[in-house]
């Protein structure tokens, strides 16, 4: 499995990139959010890929950023929704977006996505929402938008203040006042001195 590739852009398109590393050029199928965050032709980039083998065909599939690919393969780990289908919802609505639509269950923001249907969008919600939640992905108290950051930082400290005898509610709420006091920018070990205080 090719986890990323870095290289040069030397062809660029809204849905597809040649990225040229060490003299093979690869074609990588990308998302118009991807398309979005590209530098321009000819300057070097890296893309977090996935690689789709079948049959009849190898595909490659990049991504600007890791947590474009995380969403990606929970994507294709629905039932009835494979590569292409899950690149058009990335195509769509952003990952922040559609991380949104999943966890406020709302089936019609994710039903307007071309060639998705009322049975697979709840699909897409039930199969997604709890695990999405339990990756650590917040909602912001008080405000319609959702910070959509898997937080590895949190999560760290998180699971050091429950060995710690903290209750997960209890550590969970704490981590997530001071890191919307503090910002995002704080260490592990700071982040877990701040919570035991």
């Amino acid at each position: 499995m090719i986890a990323y590739i870095s290289g040069k852009i030397t062809h660029k398109d809204p849905t597809l990139v040649i990225l040229e590393a060490n003299g093979v050029g690869y074609e990588i199928h990308i998302s118009l959010y991807t398309s979005t965050v590209l530098p321009k032709l000819g300057e070097p980039s890296k893309l977090y890929t996935y690689q789709h083998i079948r049959e009849d065909a190898q595909t490659l599939y990049g991504f600007g950023d890791l947590d474009e690919k995380i969403l990606f393969m929970d994507l294709i780990g629905v039932s009835g929704i494979g590569p292409n289908t899950a690149l058009t919802m990335l195509s769509t609505m952003t990952p922040v977006e559609l991380r949104q639509a999943i966890l406020m269950e709302n089936v019609g923001a994710v039903q307007k996505i071309k060639g998705i249907g009322s049975k697979t969008a709840q699909r897409v919600i039930l199969e997604l929402r709890d695990k999405m939640k339990k990756a650590g992905i917040l909602a912001q108290a008080g405000t319609p938008n959702y910070r959509m950051a898997i937080n590895p930082v949190r999560d760290e400290a998180l699971a050091a203040l429950v060995t710690l005898g903290i209750p997960k509610p209890t550590a969970e709420k704490s981590l997530d006042t001071i890191l919307k006091r503090e910002g995002e920018d704080l260490s592990v070990e700071q982040l877990i001195r701040l919570a035991l205080k």
